[in-house]
Protein backbone atom coordinates (compact mmCIF):
# COMPACT_ATOMS: atom_id res chain seq x y z
CA UNK A 1 0.00 0.00 0.00
CA UNK A 2 1.09 3.61 -1.17
CA UNK A 3 2.65 6.08 1.77
CA UNK A 4 0.32 8.43 2.54
CA UNK A 5 1.30 11.77 1.80
CA UNK A 6 1.57 14.84 4.38
CA UNK A 7 -2.01 16.35 3.28
CA UNK A 8 -3.43 13.07 3.90
CA UNK A 9 -2.16 12.61 7.12
CA UNK A 10 -3.21 15.74 8.31
CA UNK A 11 -6.15 15.39 7.26
CA UNK A 12 -6.43 12.23 9.49
CA UNK A 13 -5.41 14.07 12.55
CA UNK A 14 -7.40 16.83 12.09
CA UNK A 15 -10.62 14.30 11.76
CA UNK A 16 -9.15 11.95 14.66
CA UNK A 17 -8.06 15.05 16.82
CA UNK A 18 -9.78 18.26 15.81
CA UNK A 19 -8.05 21.72 14.93
CA UNK A 20 -4.54 22.37 15.05
CA UNK A 21 -2.66 25.51 16.36
CA UNK A 22 -1.86 27.42 12.74
CA UNK A 23 2.12 27.31 13.97
CA UNK A 24 1.74 23.64 14.23
CA UNK A 25 0.65 23.47 10.52
CA UNK A 26 3.51 25.97 9.58
CA UNK A 27 6.16 24.24 11.57
CA UNK A 28 5.27 20.51 10.56
CA UNK A 29 4.50 21.65 6.69
CA UNK A 30 7.89 23.51 6.43
CA UNK A 31 9.78 20.62 7.75
CA UNK A 32 8.26 18.22 5.40
CA UNK A 33 8.75 20.47 2.49
CA UNK A 34 12.49 21.81 3.04
CA UNK A 35 13.49 18.42 4.06
CA UNK A 36 12.28 16.46 0.63
CA UNK A 37 13.41 19.12 -1.74
CA UNK A 38 15.87 21.67 -3.18
CA UNK A 39 13.09 24.47 -3.29
CA UNK A 40 15.59 27.06 -4.62
CA UNK A 41 16.15 28.69 -8.53
CA UNK A 42 14.17 28.55 -11.55
CA UNK A 43 13.64 24.81 -11.73
CA UNK A 44 12.55 25.29 -7.64
CA UNK A 45 9.85 27.37 -5.90
CA UNK A 46 11.87 30.69 -5.31
CA UNK A 47 15.14 32.48 -6.14
CA UNK A 48 16.76 34.38 -2.96
CA UNK A 49 19.23 37.67 -3.28
CA UNK A 50 22.08 35.44 -3.19
CA UNK A 51 20.68 33.42 -6.43
CA UNK A 52 20.24 36.46 -7.82
CA UNK A 53 23.83 38.35 -8.16
CA UNK A 54 27.46 37.31 -6.37
CA UNK A 55 27.02 40.75 -4.99
CA UNK A 56 24.84 40.45 -2.44
CA UNK A 57 27.03 37.78 -0.56
CA UNK A 58 30.04 39.70 -1.87
CA UNK A 59 28.44 43.07 0.58
CA UNK A 60 28.10 40.86 3.24
CA UNK A 61 31.57 39.32 3.33
CA UNK A 62 32.90 42.56 3.21
CA UNK A 63 30.81 43.67 6.17
CA UNK A 64 32.06 40.24 7.92
CA UNK A 65 35.78 41.35 6.87
CA UNK A 66 35.00 44.65 8.02
CA UNK A 67 33.82 44.28 11.63
CA UNK A 68 36.60 41.24 12.26
CA UNK A 69 39.35 43.69 11.54
CA UNK A 70 38.05 46.99 13.41
CA UNK A 71 37.74 44.18 16.50
CA UNK A 72 41.56 43.51 16.10
CA UNK A 73 41.36 40.76 13.79
CA UNK A 74 40.41 37.89 16.87
CA UNK A 75 41.49 34.36 16.23
CA UNK A 76 40.08 31.75 16.25
CA UNK A 77 36.52 33.30 15.09
CA UNK A 78 33.47 31.55 13.62
CA UNK A 79 31.12 32.20 10.45
CA UNK A 80 27.81 31.07 11.49
CA UNK A 81 24.96 30.89 8.67
CA UNK A 82 21.67 30.13 10.00
CA UNK A 83 19.19 28.20 6.74
CA UNK A 84 22.53 28.76 4.27
CA UNK A 85 20.21 27.28 1.62
CA UNK A 86 22.59 26.47 -1.74
CA UNK A 87 25.82 27.94 0.24
CA UNK A 88 25.68 30.49 -2.53
CA UNK A 89 25.75 33.79 -0.15
CA UNK A 90 28.75 31.62 1.88
CA UNK A 91 30.70 30.72 -0.98
CA UNK A 92 30.33 34.48 -2.40
CA UNK A 93 30.71 35.64 1.18
CA UNK A 94 34.10 33.81 2.15
CA UNK A 95 35.53 34.52 -1.15
CA UNK A 96 35.03 38.82 -1.01
CA UNK A 97 36.08 38.13 2.97
CA UNK A 98 38.87 35.94 2.28
CA UNK A 99 40.38 38.91 -0.14
CA UNK A 100 40.68 40.78 3.17
CA UNK A 101 42.72 37.76 5.35
CA UNK A 102 39.30 36.77 7.13
CA UNK A 103 39.55 32.99 6.92
CA UNK A 104 36.94 31.72 9.91
CA UNK A 105 35.84 28.36 10.55
CA UNK A 106 32.58 28.00 9.32
CA UNK A 107 29.34 26.72 10.38
CA UNK A 108 25.76 25.98 8.86
CA UNK A 109 22.73 25.47 10.85
CA UNK A 110 20.57 23.65 8.76
CA UNK A 111 18.02 20.91 9.08
CA UNK A 112 17.46 19.92 5.16
CA UNK A 113 19.10 16.60 4.44
CA UNK A 114 19.05 17.22 0.66
CA UNK A 115 20.28 21.14 1.58
CA UNK A 116 23.34 19.88 3.49
CA UNK A 117 24.32 17.68 0.47
CA UNK A 118 24.49 20.38 -1.35
CA UNK A 119 26.33 22.79 1.30
CA UNK A 120 28.84 20.22 1.66
CA UNK A 121 29.76 20.32 -2.44
CA UNK A 122 29.57 24.11 -2.36
CA UNK A 123 31.77 24.53 1.61
CA UNK A 124 33.38 21.25 2.03
CA UNK A 125 35.09 22.46 5.26
CA UNK A 126 31.54 23.27 6.91
CA UNK A 127 30.45 21.80 10.09
CA UNK A 128 26.40 21.12 10.57
CA UNK A 129 24.68 21.80 12.97
CA UNK A 130 21.03 20.56 13.53
CA UNK A 131 20.15 24.00 15.08
CA UNK A 132 22.10 26.89 17.44
CA UNK A 133 22.30 24.83 20.67
CA UNK A 134 25.78 23.30 19.45
CA UNK A 135 27.61 26.08 17.82
CA UNK A 136 30.91 26.69 19.61
CA UNK A 137 31.15 28.81 22.87
CA UNK A 138 35.10 28.96 22.82
CA UNK A 139 35.54 32.35 20.42
CA UNK A 140 33.39 35.46 18.40
CA UNK A 141 30.94 34.33 16.13
CA UNK A 142 30.03 36.57 12.70
CA UNK A 143 26.40 35.04 12.36
CA UNK A 144 24.30 35.72 9.30
CA UNK A 145 20.83 34.96 8.26
CA UNK A 146 19.30 35.64 5.08
CA UNK A 147 15.55 34.70 4.55
CA UNK A 148 15.94 32.48 7.60
CA UNK A 149 13.44 34.12 10.03
CA UNK A 150 10.79 34.51 7.69
CA UNK A 151 9.74 30.84 7.46
CA UNK A 152 9.47 30.17 11.26
CA UNK A 153 6.45 29.14 12.51
CA UNK A 154 4.11 32.10 13.51
CA UNK A 155 1.27 32.19 16.01
CA UNK A 156 -1.53 34.02 14.82
CA UNK A 157 -4.23 35.39 17.45
CA UNK A 158 -7.75 36.67 16.07
CA UNK A 159 -10.49 38.87 17.40
CA UNK A 160 -14.15 37.25 18.13
CA UNK A 161 -17.25 38.44 19.66
CA UNK A 162 -16.23 36.54 22.67
CA UNK A 163 -12.70 37.86 22.84
CA UNK A 164 -8.93 36.66 21.53
CA UNK A 165 -8.79 33.06 20.18
CA UNK A 166 -5.40 31.41 19.02
CA UNK A 167 -6.00 30.48 14.79
CA UNK A 168 -6.34 27.08 14.08
CA UNK A 169 -6.28 24.86 11.12
CA UNK A 170 -9.26 22.85 10.88
CA UNK A 171 -11.62 20.78 8.03
CA UNK A 172 -15.03 22.83 6.76
CA UNK A 173 -16.53 20.41 3.79
CA UNK A 174 -13.56 18.41 3.92
CA UNK A 175 -11.46 21.57 3.06
CA UNK A 176 -8.37 22.58 5.29
CA UNK A 177 -9.67 25.75 6.59
CA UNK A 178 -8.92 28.71 9.25
CA UNK A 179 -11.31 28.49 12.51
CA UNK A 180 -11.03 30.03 16.07
CA UNK A 181 -9.87 28.12 18.72
CA UNK A 182 -12.27 27.46 21.65
CA UNK A 183 -9.87 28.41 24.74
CA UNK A 184 -9.37 32.64 25.54
CA UNK A 185 -6.36 34.27 24.69
CA UNK A 186 -6.82 37.63 25.88
CA UNK A 187 -4.08 37.58 28.22
CA UNK A 188 -1.70 35.90 25.59
CA UNK A 189 -2.46 38.91 23.69
CA UNK A 190 -1.46 41.61 26.30
CA UNK A 191 1.41 40.30 27.19
CA UNK A 192 2.99 39.48 23.67
CA UNK A 193 2.11 42.43 21.30
CA UNK A 194 3.98 45.49 22.84
CA UNK A 195 2.81 48.93 20.68
CA UNK A 196 -0.49 47.18 19.48
CA UNK A 197 -3.50 48.98 20.68
CA UNK A 198 -4.85 45.48 20.55
CA UNK A 199 -8.03 46.63 22.39
CA UNK A 200 -9.12 49.00 19.72
CA UNK A 201 -9.06 46.48 17.17
CA UNK A 202 -12.47 45.59 15.60
CA UNK A 203 -13.51 41.80 15.34
CA UNK A 204 -12.00 39.76 12.62
CA UNK A 205 -8.63 41.40 13.40
CA UNK A 206 -5.12 39.37 13.63
CA UNK A 207 -2.11 39.78 15.10
CA UNK A 208 1.20 37.92 14.18
CA UNK A 209 3.82 36.82 16.50
CA UNK A 210 7.16 34.11 16.22
CA UNK A 211 7.87 33.16 19.41
CA UNK A 212 10.90 31.04 17.97
CA UNK A 213 12.43 33.71 16.31
CA UNK A 214 12.72 35.63 19.49
CA UNK A 215 13.82 32.76 21.41
CA UNK A 216 16.52 32.14 18.60
CA UNK A 217 17.27 35.91 18.53
CA UNK A 218 18.00 36.17 22.50
CA UNK A 219 19.90 33.07 22.31
CA UNK A 220 22.12 34.38 19.79
CA UNK A 221 22.65 37.13 21.60
CA UNK A 222 23.22 36.08 24.32
CA UNK A 223 26.43 34.20 22.36
CA UNK A 224 27.25 36.92 20.70
CA UNK A 225 27.38 38.98 23.86
CA UNK A 226 29.05 36.75 26.19
CA UNK A 227 31.83 35.65 23.29
CA UNK A 228 32.23 38.34 20.95
CA UNK A 229 31.25 39.12 17.59
CA UNK A 230 28.37 40.27 15.31
CA UNK A 231 25.27 39.38 13.82
CA UNK A 232 23.36 40.24 10.11
CA UNK A 233 19.67 38.89 9.54
CA UNK A 234 18.16 39.49 6.60
CA UNK A 235 14.41 39.10 5.65
CA UNK A 236 11.23 40.60 4.65
CA UNK A 237 9.11 42.12 6.82
CA UNK A 238 8.39 45.45 8.80
CA UNK A 239 10.55 47.62 11.17
CA UNK A 240 7.61 48.11 13.62
CA UNK A 241 5.21 46.32 15.06
CA UNK A 242 1.64 46.00 12.53
CA UNK A 243 -1.47 44.07 12.35
CA UNK A 244 -2.58 41.65 10.32
CA UNK A 245 -2.12 37.75 8.38
CA UNK A 246 1.17 37.94 6.59
CA UNK A 247 1.09 34.01 6.16
CA UNK A 248 2.09 33.30 2.56
CA UNK A 249 2.66 29.76 0.30
CA UNK A 250 4.80 29.95 -2.64
CA UNK A 251 4.72 27.46 -5.55
CA UNK A 252 6.74 27.21 -8.49
CA UNK A 253 7.38 30.78 -8.70
CA UNK A 254 3.77 32.03 -7.64
CA UNK A 255 1.79 32.41 -4.67
CA UNK A 256 -1.01 30.12 -3.53
CA UNK A 257 -3.64 29.53 -0.59
CA UNK A 258 -1.72 28.84 2.64
CA UNK A 259 -3.63 25.84 3.26
CA UNK A 260 -3.47 24.80 -0.55
CA UNK A 261 -0.86 22.44 -0.55
CA UNK A 262 0.42 21.16 2.73
CA UNK A 263 4.43 20.20 2.82
CA UNK A 264 4.64 20.83 -1.09
CA UNK A 265 5.07 24.73 -0.96
CA UNK A 266 7.03 27.26 1.15
CA UNK A 267 5.24 29.19 3.77
CA UNK A 268 6.55 32.26 5.59
CA UNK A 269 5.50 35.01 6.87
CA UNK A 270 7.17 38.30 7.05
CA UNK A 271 10.00 38.97 9.80
CA UNK A 272 8.72 41.67 12.90
CA UNK A 273 11.98 43.05 12.90
CA UNK A 274 10.92 45.30 16.02
CA UNK A 275 10.43 41.81 17.84
CA UNK A 276 14.11 40.64 17.21
CA UNK A 277 15.64 43.79 18.10
CA UNK A 278 13.73 43.43 21.57
CA UNK A 279 14.89 39.96 21.99
CA UNK A 280 18.56 41.34 20.93
CA UNK A 281 18.58 43.38 23.56
CA UNK A 282 17.39 41.29 26.27
CA UNK A 283 20.03 38.99 25.64
CA UNK A 284 22.53 41.48 25.89
CA UNK A 285 23.52 42.45 22.53
CA UNK A 286 23.29 46.29 21.12
CA UNK A 287 21.37 46.64 18.25
CA UNK A 288 23.59 48.43 15.79
CA UNK A 289 21.03 49.69 13.13
CA UNK A 290 17.97 48.70 10.88
CA UNK A 291 17.65 49.64 7.48
CA UNK A 292 16.16 48.47 3.84
CA UNK A 293 18.01 46.17 2.10
CA UNK A 294 18.53 48.51 -0.73
CA UNK A 295 19.92 51.47 1.24
CA UNK A 296 22.11 49.47 3.46
CA UNK A 297 23.73 47.72 0.00
CA UNK A 298 24.23 50.76 -1.47
CA UNK A 299 26.35 52.26 1.73
CA UNK A 300 28.11 49.09 1.90
CA UNK A 301 28.98 49.93 -1.92
CA UNK A 302 27.05 47.89 -4.32
CA UNK A 303 27.64 50.12 -6.73
CA UNK A 304 30.59 50.50 -7.71
CA UNK A 305 30.90 46.69 -7.17
CA UNK A 306 28.41 46.47 -9.91
CA UNK A 307 30.54 49.22 -12.23
CA UNK A 308 33.61 46.63 -11.24
CA UNK A 309 32.23 43.76 -12.52
CA UNK A 310 30.50 45.50 -15.78
CA UNK A 311 34.45 47.04 -16.33
CA UNK A 312 35.44 43.71 -16.14
CA UNK A 313 32.74 42.28 -18.63
CA UNK A 314 30.85 44.43 -20.48
CA UNK A 315 28.83 41.80 -22.47
CA UNK A 316 27.32 41.55 -18.93
CA UNK A 317 26.47 45.14 -18.65
CA UNK A 318 22.17 44.91 -18.93
CA UNK A 319 22.96 41.48 -16.67
CA UNK A 320 24.25 43.06 -13.97
CA UNK A 321 22.11 46.51 -14.06
CA UNK A 322 19.35 44.15 -13.61
CA UNK A 323 20.76 42.38 -11.08
CA UNK A 324 21.66 45.25 -8.76
CA UNK A 325 18.20 46.65 -9.92
CA UNK A 326 16.64 43.30 -8.67
CA UNK A 327 18.70 43.42 -5.37
CA UNK A 328 18.24 47.19 -4.46
CA UNK A 329 15.62 49.03 -5.95
CA UNK A 330 13.09 49.86 -3.29
CA UNK A 331 10.29 48.29 -5.86
CA UNK A 332 11.67 45.36 -6.14
CA UNK A 333 13.61 43.79 -2.95
CA UNK A 334 15.08 46.95 -2.03
CA UNK A 335 12.36 48.37 0.56
CA UNK A 336 10.76 45.07 1.24
CA UNK A 337 13.60 43.35 2.78
CA UNK A 338 15.05 44.38 5.79
CA UNK A 339 18.34 44.19 7.61
CA UNK A 340 19.28 44.10 11.25
CA UNK A 341 22.91 44.34 12.63
CA UNK A 342 23.43 43.31 16.46
CA UNK A 343 26.88 43.43 18.11
CA UNK A 344 28.32 42.75 21.51
CA UNK A 345 28.78 45.44 23.51
CA UNK A 346 32.96 45.46 23.24
CA UNK A 347 32.71 45.08 19.24
CA UNK A 348 33.34 48.10 16.66
CA UNK A 349 30.02 49.30 14.98
CA UNK A 350 29.29 47.29 11.57
CA UNK A 351 29.63 48.76 8.26
CA UNK A 352 26.95 50.17 6.32
CA UNK A 353 25.22 52.16 9.03
CA UNK A 354 26.63 55.17 10.20
CA UNK A 355 24.54 57.65 7.17
CA UNK A 356 21.58 55.66 7.27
Amino acid sequence: MAAKTYAERLHRLICNNGPIPLSQYMGESNAHYYNARDPLGEGGDFITAPEVSQMFGEMIGLWCADIWTRAGKPQPVHYVELGPGRATLASDALRAAGAHGFNPQVHFVEGSDSLRALQTKAVPQAVHHADTSSLPDDAPLLIVANEFFDALAVRQLVKTHAGWRERMVGLADEELAFVAGDKPMDAAIGASHKGLETGALETGAIVETCPAASAIMRDLAQRIASQGGAMLAIDYGSLEPRVGSTLQAIRAHRKIAPLEAPGEADLTAHVDFAALSDAATDGGALVSGQASQGDWLKAMGIGARAQALIKNAPDQAATIARQLERLAAPEQMGDLFKVLAIRAPDWPQGAGFDAL
